[in-house]
Parts: structure tokens; C-alpha cells; sequence
């Protein structure tokens, strides 16, 4: 069990609740600490592959719901499971995790000079309920030199990021040109929407 934080004065009606974050993600796991939240990490193995009929727009509410659906017969009465999924979609294509720094240098080529969207979904489900919310960034990143892309690679090796990019870190700095939306959304957790579900809940 790792437990986290404290829970916020605002969320007094989670007081008798455990909050359970399945992601392994350190900046999910600060972000949602960011908000008061007292939760614990648990996390199940599920096969991420995404059927091949899916548009791009649902790829990251289908993941999102797979991750919750692994734990449908887990959860007890006073527990709440937070899980989600980040996608970039770039030309209608969906860019997911790189499996290699060449695939990474590509998929940042391809997103150099150019606008795309980043979609977050994020599941909330209970013993008697689930709920689904997305979140929705459009990004424009500058162009970016060869030799620039190739820096931030080595140096920060963005291999655990969709899109292979984090835009929190150094090639978000001086790469990322404007942002239509919630920046948190781009870090993978849409924290105005998650803390408006929690305060409801």
C-alpha cells in the first residue's frame, strides 16, 4: 500500500472514501496530490492493445475504461478508482508511446512546426458506478531543429510518453508555441475536471 497526501478541507464528502490512483505515472501521482487528495497506488497489468476500428478521438476513453473494467470485481464499498489514458492525435493518427529513440525523433518531426490535439480520458468508477470524462488540448509546437529533437531525446529519454513528448519538460519550454486548453490535460490529468468529479461524487 502507498499512501499519499492529505485530503483537502473542500472534500470533506470523501472523508469516509479510499481514493485509488491506478497509475504508476510519478506526475499523476503529484499532480492529484496537488489537489489535497488522499489516495493509494494500485495498479493492474491490462493489454493495451486498442482495436483497429477505433477512431482516434475514442482511443483514449476506450483505454481509459479497459484499465477501470480490470478492476470491476476488486473495489469494495467505500473505495473510488481514478484511472485514465493520454493520446496525441496528430493528422488523425494516434502517436503512442515510442518503442524507440528513432520512432521518437519521427514522431517529434512530425509534430515540429505543426498543431495537434492531446486527449485525456479519465474513469471513475465505484462498486454500483462508472463515469468516463475527456479533456481535449490543442498544441502547436515551433519548429524544431534535428539537433534540438535529437537533445531532448538523449537527455530526457521520452520513451514512457505518448507522442514522446512531456510538455512539463525542456522541449515544452522552448518548443511549445501556443496551447488551446488545459495544460495539465497535456501532462496526462485534466485536474479541473477530476477535482469538480470528486467534489460531486
Amino acid at each position: 500500500m502507498n499512501l499519499i497526501s492529505t485530503m483537502g478541507p473542500f472534500l470533506k464528502n470523501l472523508t469516509n472514501k479510499k481514493i485509488i490512483l491506478a497509475s504508476n505515472s510519478p506526475r499523476r501521482q503529484e499532480l492529484l496530490k496537488g489537489l489535497e487528495v488522499e489516495f493509494e497506488v494500485r495498479v493492474n497489468s491490462v493489454d493495451e492493445t486498442v482495436p483497429k476500428d477505433i477512431q482516434a478521438e475514442y482511443v483514449a476513453a476506450y483505454l481509459s475504461k479497459l484499465k477501470s473494467e480490470s478492476f470491476a470485481d476488486e473495489l469494495v464499498g467505500n473505495e473510488i478508482l481514478i484511472t485514465s489514458d493520454t493520446v496525441v492525435i496528430a493528422s488523425g493518427h494516434v502517436l503512442g508511446k515510442p518503442n524507440s529513440e528513432q520512432e521518437a525523433f519521427d514522431m517529434l518531426k512530425s509534430l515540429s512546426g505543426a498543431t495537434h490535439t492531446v486527449m485525456t480520458a479519465v474513469t471513475f468508477r465505484d462498486k454500483t458506478r462508472q463515469i468516463t470524462l475527456e479533456d481535449e488540448t490543442i498544441v502547436t509546437f515551433r519548429f524544431l531543429e534535428e539537433e534540438e529533437i535529437w537533445h531532448y531525446i538523449h537527455q530526457y529519454k521520452p520513451m514512457d510518453k505518448a507522442g514522446a513528448y512531456g510538455i512539463q519538460e525542456w522541449i515544452g519550454f522552448m518548443g511549445v508555441e501556443r496551447i488551446e486548453g488545459s495544460y495539465y490535460n497535456v501532462m496526462g490529468f485534466p485536474l479541473h475536471l477530476i477535482y469538480a468529479q470528486l467534489k460531486k461524487w
